[in-house]
This record gives structure tokens, C-alpha cells and sequence, in this order.
């Protein structure tokens, strides 16, 4: 009876989701779990990003941060609410195991299939111009990539057999994304893609100085070189390399 009672356990082990066994570290926490009307358009979980696949650690397209972080986000989503905007995450932490990748992307130059991400510049020269890099703070949970979408719309599904045009180029020639035009798609390695870059119209530059203020407002600070790019609160010296899973 006390083996067949052990088999029952181990069965029972074997069986329970993989997220009961191997909760987030301290601290952390799902952002659905936090404030689930801001959207989620995970792009390292799927293959609409510069590497054309989805990158290692990403098991689920859910946004993973820090408590703090994600509360404060809630608070800019509050705010937004009366403009009838809302934000939308395109990445939260990221595994390091996925900051490698990345690193052995751009290290590959004979891969250009995603040249729509740096239509003007030489894949070999992303890392010295800071556009990619061997460390991330979204490791720390503490950086997070977003934009701003009108409320209720939805983007067109993303064709990964389709040409779309350079992340640089008009809002209807990119990768389809309901985000308000900022001028450049998520993650367009171009100096177009800079905060205060003035080589964007009107309309774009209103829909960047609005991201901007909505973020700052709640203790956001902005990377100048990635409109998208927020960090918040104090970096912890070291990332995580756990697995994002389903919640």
C-alpha cells in the first residue's frame, strides 16, 4: 500500500502544470494578474521580430515584471483611460538566454531575411552603434518596450510569408500593428527611431510626446536611442534567466 500510495504522489507530481512547480522569483509577477486591459503584443514569443523566430526562454507570450513596474504601468493605464487610449507591451523581462540569442543574431551576418528591422545600416555594425547589446535591463524586470493603441482596435495578423517594407517607412507598409504612428515600427534600428528625432511628422511627434509624458508621469524614464523602451526604479545588478511560461 505505501508504494502504491508513492506512485499516486509521483503521478500526481508528474501531472501538475509546470507553472505550480516553478513559480516566478520573488517579486515578480504577471501583468494580466496586475491589470489585465493593458495589451500584450509579445513579440520575442512569435516571429515577428528582427531574428524572424521566436527567441529561446519564450514559452508563453506573456508579460513578465516586477511587481512595482507593473503597478506603476497600471496607474499610466488609469490615466489614459479618459483619452480613450491604452498602453501595449511588446516585451516586459526577458530571459538572458534570449539577450544570447539576439547577440548570436546580429553576429550572423550571412542571415539578412529581416533587413525590414535595419533597411539602412550593416547588420555588423548593430552592436557598436548600441542597438544591440550583450546585457539587458529587461533581464532585471525592470525595463519594459510599449506603445500606445486607441482602445477596441485590433491589428491586422502578422503574415510571416509576407514582404512587409522597412520598419522606417509608412505606417501602412510596415508589419501590421494598430499602435498610434510613432514614426517607425517597434524595434526599427535607425536613428528615425530616436525619442527626439526630428525627421517625423506632426502626428508622430504628438503620439511620441504623449507616450512620453503619460510614462514619466509615474517614474518611467525613457532610453533616447528606442521611443518604445522604459525603465523604472533602481537596476538590480544581475538578470534571471527563468523560462517565461503560461500563467
Amino acid at each position: 500500500m505505501r508504494a502504491l500510495a508513492h506512485c499516486f504522489v509521483l503521478l500526481f507530481l508528474l501531472a501538475a502544470p509546470a507553472a505550480a512547480r516553478e513559480p516566478l522569483p520573488a517579486g515578480f509577477v504577471y501583468l494580466r494578474d496586475i491589470d489585465p486591459s493593458i495589451v500584450q503584443d509579445m513579440r520575442y514569443a512569435t516571429p515577428n521580430n528582427f531574428s524572424g523566430r521566436p527567441l529561446p526562454g519564450y514559452a508563453a507570450p506573456e508579460c513578465v515584471l516586477r511587481r512595482d513596474m507593473a503597478q506603476a504601468l497600471a496607474r499610466v493605464q488609469a490615466d489614459l483611460a479618459a483619452s480613450g487610449l491604452s498602453l501595449k507591451v511588446y516585451d516586459c523581462y526577458r530571459p538572458t538566454r534570449a539577450v544570447a540569442a539576439m547577440a548570436r543574431w546580429a553576429g550572423d551576418t550571412s542571415d539578412e531575411s529581416t533587413r525590414r528591422f535595419y533597411p539602412k545600416l550593416d547588420k555588423r555594425n548593430l552592436f557598436a552603434l548600441g542597438y544591440i547589446a550583450a546585457h539587458s535591463a529587461h533581464s532585471t524586470g525592470t525595463a519594459v518596450d510599449l506603445t500606445l493603441v486607441k482602445r477596441g482596435t485590433t491589428a491586422a495578423p502578422f503574415d510571416p510569408r509576407a514582404h512587409y517594407g522597412a520598419c522606417t517607412g509608412s505606417a501602412t507598409t510596415r508589419a501590421p500593428d494598430d499602435s498610434i504612428d510613432m514614426g517607425t515600427g517597434f524595434d526599427c534600428f535607425d536613428p528615425k527611431s530616436f525619442t527626439a528625432n526630428v525627421a517625423i511628422n506632426a502626428e508622430q511627434r504628438h503620439g511620441r510626446d504623449l507616450l512620453l509624458a503619460a510614462m514619466r508621469k509615474h517614474g518611467f524614464r525613457n532610453y533616447f536611442r528606442e521611443w518604445w523602451h522604459f525603465s523604472y526604479g533602481a537596476q538590480p545588478a544581475h538578470g534571471y534567466d527563468f523560462p517565461i511560461m503560461p500563467r
